[in-house]
């Protein structure tokens, strides 16, 4: 990913009011962030309980903001990441559901998946795999990890 500036970050949510971007908390890492390491911008707001937000690049490499509510209930068993898939996560898989853009939204339309609590995505889908047969590339198989984790990414901000 790209690096983005905050200007980009808050012109760049579609299911978001305008009070809502002016809100939000940005991340306060952004000059820091090693933006080659991560394939979209995730972050919990720490001023409000359960939202969070996230910028993906889409496929035609435009930027799209999502603004997100977690569910306040956890899932039941141990649930799998939407966007990752990775088997040995690390971390917590939570609810987010997210408003539909447009005239869909303002109705209370709603679309929803499981992800990594605190969107760690791009470095689950980095850590080598283990060999799953003698001759396995595994390289080849970390980089088709990235490049599956990108498009669902980007399918489900198609998805608003």
């Amino acid at each position: 990913m790209l690096p983005i500036s905050e200007k980009t970050i808050r012109s760049s949510f579609v299911n978001a009011s305008r009070k809502e971007v002016t809100d939000l908390t940005l991340p306060t890492d952004l000059e820091t962030l090693d933006w080659e390491s991560i394939d979209f911008l995730g972050w919990r707001d720490p001023k409000t309980a359960r939202r969070a937000y996230v910028v993906v690049p889409t496929l035609e490499g435009d930027l799209v903001g999502i603004l997100f509510r977690q569910a306040e209930a956890s899932p039941r068993a141990r649930a799998q990441c939407s966007w990752c898939q990775d088997v040995k996560l690390p971390n917590d898989v939570v609810f987010y559901a997210a408003k539909r853009s447009g005239k869909a939204g303002r109705n209370g339309n709603t679309v929803g998946t499981l992800v990594c609590q605190d969107f760690q995505c791009s470095r689950n889908v980095r850590r080598p795999v283990p060999p799953a047969y003698e001759g396995y590339d595994v390289e080849a198989a970390r980089l088709r990890r990235i490049e599956d984790l990108q498009l669902r990414v980007a399918s489900f901000a198609a998805e608003l």
